[in-house]
């Protein structure tokens, strides 16, 4: 069964951070590229960041640069999201997804692109 299971959200006041995990079960990792998008109440989802298969390429939507750092630990199937500086405008459902046919090796797929392998979301609400 291919898979992805989240952890790491939470309830928090802005300003603060959170570390969130991704890890991946039953598909090799170390091929996908691993996309991180969230979608607030009634709004589509969008794209946050994206990491490349071994990690030599990152990149992030405008509204999170500076603030959030996409990493991965291939050896332990894992990708990271650290968030920091959170704002109220933050606060959705967080999913990662994987990016099964780069045509390349390492490719960093456009936000944009159709993912995959989908995570089940986990909520993150900043709030004063």
């Amino acid at each position: 069964q291919l898979r992805l299971v989240e952890s790491g959200g939470g309830l928090l006041q802005p300003g603060g951070s959170l570390r969130f995990s991704c890890a991946a079960f039953g598909f090799t990792f170390v091929v996908n590229a691993i996309g991180w998008f969230r979608q607030a109440p009634g709004k589509e989802r969008v794209g946050v960041s994206c990491i490349s298969s071994i990690g030599s390429s990152t990149n992030y939507a405008d509204s999170v640069k500076g603030r959030f750092t996409v990493s991965r630990d291939n050896a332990k199937n894992t990708v990271y999201l650290q968030m920091n500086s959170l704002k109220f405008e933050d606060t959705a459902v967080y999913y990662c997804a994987a990016y099964h046919n780069g045509p390349f090796n390492d490719y960093l797929p456009d936000l944009n692109n159709e993912f995959d392998c989908w995570g089940q979301g986990t909520q993150v609400t900043v709030s004063s």
